[in-house]
């Protein structure tokens, strides 16, 4: 790839306009990928710019970095995009009404019991772009203040210094249904940030990395400055779900666009990755952790990490690309997989060492595509399996004891995509594009190409099927959640919840935590899997509210003990840009039965389920599970 052109600097307060973020398309910056539809094929997507308007918008360093004619292409590119004028409502309503009746249509061939069913589709107050399930069972979004309606166009302040650059988060509790009120507005501190303009506003924490602390709170680290075509901030940030307001910690040694985030067997948090401070173009090889290690780790539910700073990892993480995948598995140590082939690398958090691992075999990049741990059974995760991330490759890699080997391939290639462990230990895929910001038919152009929007499954026998297809099609920034009562939660994609708003800009009143209208920027829809259309579902009445420690025995109660032939547990997801660093599936071993009683062991240590809290579902003999109720486990229980 050639080396990308210099990023134009935004002027404080100010949005840069959409074709220099179509400039970071071509040039196969974040925003964009590599997209050579766009460097090599300017012609065909911009064919009636006229010679004067992209000689007026040729650039010199651009022809001294990459020569006339694809200098040329990239000024043909911003001319066309200075050209695009307002998305009408009239299209948002006609596409919104377009996709709900194909959706009802297409579906009418799939049986629920065989393939689940789309069920739910309400309005939210938040994109998305961040989730996590909290130990409350509410779902926390979080992103960003639009600066756009038009999803011919950025709508995040990226490229924006002052006041428009802030943050906004809502917690949804799915106890008090779709409505407003079943939303609370909880945005993070407020603050006057690094950029010399004196204009406080809420912390610009889009584009962060964040796990789970032991106590059930969230880590968030990192976020945007602005300008420079994406700058990191330092922020260091903690979610408190019992009370339900942030803290802000010490900042970062280094600013961070784009971090991953794990926790590991210690509990404590490794941050990795992510464009530094001086702007996009400098991924920091930095690795910290948090808290660090002169600070004890929150366990219980008042130990709120105030005044508790990061430090600093001796090895370091010098992935070219943001975003990596992280895990930790039951040998101790976190996994870094990258986007990169040969970026893939080992963690000893006790040594504080990084050692190579196997390239990954396919040799090709992977954008941002999902990743998950796989089932193994009592003894936690030895395994991962990299989906995803290749528009041209639909193969599956699983990496396990060092090597890399072929899984069964999905149908088709996709980036953006979401790949959620379910309570029967199986695999489900949703959400996808063609690449960041392509639906298929070109950069910041929201008509997509319709079979992202169909769901895949995966069975015992690692067989991929395609299934029914969402309302919306979601790529960039989409997400997923398994809620408690084993339903799922999608949301995300600013682009298509603007693209297809029936009422785009229409506000409400009355959501809790807001002094006065809202609008209503995303979306959420419901999926209810296949196991629950199978059948009767065993009831779990009363778990442990107590920590339990690993390997303990414990007892739970079923009304319908005869219906429960095993019990699982399942972390709660976090996760933004297809990474999901924290869902794990443990099987509980059964130790005894008696009447209503049954009898767990809890999993046998920290390297197999670090210290937090857990989903505990009961299961019967097909696989549907109960409502699950929250477990948390401790090394101190």
């Amino acid at each position: 790839m050639s080396p990308s052109p210099p990023r134009p600097q935004a002027r404080a307060g100010r949005r840069l306009p959409a074709a220099a973020v179509v400039l970071a398309v071509t040039a196969g910056s974040l925003l964009g990928a590599a997209a050579p539809a766009l460097a090599h094929g300017g012609d065909d997507l911009a064919p009636h710019v006229d010679s004067r308007r992209v000689a007026e918008e040729v650039r010199q360093d651009e022809v001294a970095a990459l020569g006339q004619e694809h200098a040329e292409e990239h000024a043909r590119m911003r001319a066309a995009v200075r050209g695009i004028g307002d998305y009408p409502q009239t299209t948002r309503t006609n596409r919104y009404n377009a996709l709900t009746a194909s959706q009802a249509d297409r579906n009418k061939a799939f049986a629920p019991e065989t393939w689940g069913a789309f069920k739910e589709y309400f309005p939210s107050p938040d994109f998305g772009d961040h989730v996590a399930l909290l130990p409350t069972g509410k779902v926390l979004l979080f992103s960003f203040e639009r600066i756009e309606t038009n999803p011919e166009k950025e709508p995040a302040p990226t490229q924006t210094t002052g006041k428009e650059n802030a943050g906004r988060a809502f917690l949804w509790d799915p106890a008090k249904g779709t409505g407003k009120e079943a939303f609370k507005q909880v945005n993070p501190p407020t603050a006057d940030m690094p950029d010399g303009l004196d204009q406080p506003r809420p912390v610009p924490f889009f584009c962060s990395g964040h796990s789970f602390l032991p106590n059930g709170m969230l880590g968030v680290f990192g976020g945007n400055l602005g300008g420079n075509g994406g700058t990191g901030a330092k922020l260091s940030l903690v979610f408190d779900p019992w009370t339900e307001t942030w803290t802000r910690n010490p900042d970062m040694s280094v600013g961070r666009w784009y971090p991953s985030v794990v926790t590991g067997a210690d509990g404590r948090q490794l941050i990795m990755s992510g464009q530094s401070e001086l702007g996009y173009g400098t991924p920091t090889p930095v690795v910290e952790r948090f808290p660090a290690k002169a600070f004890p780790v929150p366990v219980k539910k008042t130990d709120t990490p105030a005044n508790t700073p990061v430090e600093r990892f001796k090895a370091d993480a010098p992935f070219s690309f943001d975003y990596p995948h992280l895990f930790s598995l039951n040998d101790g140590n976190v996994y870094g997989f990258g986007r990169a082939a040969n970026e893939q690398w080992r963690f000893d958090p006790v040594a504080e060492t990084r050692a190579d691992l196997t390239a990954r075999p396919d040799g090709r990049k992977r954008n941002y595509g999902s990743a998950v741990m796989l089932p193994a059974g009592a003894n936690g995760p030895d395994s991962a399996l990299i989906l995803g991330g290749d528009r041209d490759n639909p193969g599956t890699l699983r990496f396990s004891n060092g090597s890399w080997t072929a899984e069964k391939s999905r149908a088709f290639g996709r980036t953006q995509d979401d790949t959620l462990l379910l309570p029967d230990g199986r695999l489900m895929t949703v959400n996808g594009a063609y690449d960041i910001r392509d639906y298929g038919n070109g950069p910041y152009n929201p008509n997509a190409d319709l079979k992202y929007r169909q769901v895949e499954l995966r069975d015992d026998q690692g067989n991929w099927q395609l299934g029914p297809v969402q309302r919306l099609p979601r790529g960039y920034h989409s997400n997923a959640v398994v809620l408690p009562d084993g339903r799922i939660m999608v949301t995300g994609d600013e682009l298509q919840e603007l693209a297809n708003n029936p009422d785009v800009n229409g506000t409400v009143s009355g959501v809790p935590g807001t002094a006065g209208p809202i609008t209503m920027n995303g979306t959420i829809e419901i999926y209810e899997p296949p196991y629950l259309h199978q059948g009767d579902r065993p009831a779990l009445a009363n778990a442990p509210t107590a920590p339990v420690g690993y390997d303990k025995k414990f007892t739970v109660t079923s009304t319908t003990p005869g219906l429960a032939a095993r019990a699982v547990l399942l972390a709660p997801t976090t996760s933004t840009h297809s990474v999901n660093t924290s869902q794990r599936h443990i099987d509980l071993r059964l130790t005894s039965r008696a009447g209503n009683r049954l009898e767990f062991q809890a999993p046998p240590d920290a390297k197999a389920a670090p210290p937090g809290w857990y989903l505990l579902f009961l299961l019967s003999d097909k696989g549907v599970p109960s409502v699950a109720q929250w477990v948390q486990l401790s090394p101190s229980a």
